[in-house]
């Protein structure tokens, strides 16, 4: 069975920095593609950004461009999403997700909130 742990988020000021990770168990990592998706409440699920399965390719969300970065170490099975110059707009509960025959998979979410 596919698990998706994880961790990072919290309490952080406008301006500020956050890292995220997303450990995967139960699939052969470096093969899937990996997305970072955001949810706030009365709003759809919002992707974030997305990394290839090596790494070499990601996307991201209008608002996401130029502040976040997603990377991934396949040896660690582990996705991250660095957040910088953070807003108070960017307050949600982030989930990781991945896609494994056909079947959607999802993080557990976290929070992260931007707030003076």
């Amino acid at each position: 069975q596919v698990h998706l742990v994880q961790s990072g988020g919290g309490f952080v000021q406008p301006g500020g920095s956050l890292r995220l990770s997303c450990t995967a168990s139960g699939l052969t990592f470096s093969y899937y593609a990996m997305s970072w998706y955001r949810e706030t409440p009365g709003k759809e699920r919002e992707l974030v950004a997305r990394i290839t399965s090596t790494g070499g390719s990601t996307n991201y969300g209008d608002s996401m461009k130029g502040r976040f970065t997603a990377s991934r170490d396949n040896a660690k099975n582990t996705v991250y999403l660095q957040m910088d110059s953070l807003e108070p707009e960017d307050t949600a509960v982030y989930y990781c997700n991945t896609r494994v025959f056909g079947v959607q998979v999802w993080g557990q979410g976290t929070q992260v909130t931007v707030s003076s």
